[in-house]
């Protein structure tokens, strides 16, 4: 593709500053958000607003995705003003949210037979590495339509990793992010016995992180736990929903992730609680107050 037209849905703040980030490089941007303060202000810098997802896709050659849940991605592509009724043959959709893969490989089934590409492309690092085009971006596809708008996918990312077959991003992401929020609510309970077993949880993370424990999670949970620094910028309700998909993902392969569901278990329990819109480690909270 050259000089593509892009099209951005979900102008939160990871996707406000891939906005940002495409309108720096010179690329020609229609939005939509819920947001109307991130509407204006990339509509201020140059970009077209439009009302409808349909609308969108009939006026862009990429269309980027980076909402919430797969049920927000469907509901974009389905239906009489969605995506899939508006998009152009050879045009390209992205989904950089964390997705169920199962509906991404539907949703890229249904794309094909109007001769519209798909990639699942989940994100890391932060939305600050965003405004800089300093993403991870874990791309997967059928490898023709990842060649096409890899340049775009250049400019946004440092590291772009292409995976293989669509689906295979979201569940390489869902894997992380498994790993990743396990740790942290492990760290934080084992923090929280500490504290209730009035063992100076200082001289616990000087011990653990002198051996093999040791790890960036274990700094971000040891962060709120004993320095009662907030640090981490993932939501306890983001780490539940994905915790669920990762489960549901796991089941779909027709086995069980036991481990994970522990994880979704006091993640739940913390959401229902009132702190979903605590960043993860501050589940150490919910761990204090938890009783038999």
């Amino acid at each position: 593709m050259n000089n593509p037209v892009i099209g951005f849905i979900g102008l939160g703040l990871m996707g406000s500053n891939m906005a940002e980030c495409l309108l720096n490089n010179g690329f020609k941007l229609n939005v939509m958000g819920r947001n109307k303060d991130a509407v204006a202000a990339v509509t201020a810098r140059g970009a077209i607003e439009v009302n409808t997802p349909k609308e969108l896709a009939e006026a862009s050659d990429i269309i980027m995705l980076c909402v919430t849940t797969s049920d927000v991605v469907e509901s974009l592509i389905y239906g009489d003003d969605g995506i899939l009724a508006g998009a152009k043959n050879g045009a390209v959709v992205i989904d950089y949210g964390t997705s169920i893969p199962e509906s991404t490989r539907k949703i890229g089934r249904d794309l094909a037979e109007k001769g519209v590409g798909m990639l699942d492309a989940p994100l890391g690092r932060t939305p600050a590495h965003a405004k800089d085009g300093l993403l991870n971006i874990m791309a997967a596809g059928d490898k023709a339509t990842y060649e096409k708008v890899k340049p775009v996918l250049d400019v946004q990312g440092e590291n772009v990793f292409y995976l293989g077959a669509l689906g295979a991003g979201h569940v390489t992401k869902l894997i992380n992010n498994f790993m990743g929020m396990t740790t942290v609510c492990a760290m934080s309970q084992a923090f929280a016995v500490a504290k209730r077993a009035d063992i100076d949880p200082q001289l616990l993370f000087d011990i653990m992180s002198a051996g093999p424990s040791n790890s960036p999670f274990m700094q971000f949970a040891k962060k709120y736990a004993v320095d009662d620094i907030s640090d981490l910028g993932f939501s306890i309700a983001n780490a539940n929903k994905d915790i669920a998909y990762f489960v549901q993902m796991v089941e779909d392969m027709g086995t069980r992730a036991q481990i994970a569901e522990g994880t979704a278990s006091n993640l739940q329990a913390a959401l229902d609680s009132g702190m979903g819109d605590g960043n993860v480690p501050e589940i150490f909270d919910y761990f204090m107050k938890l009783q038999k």
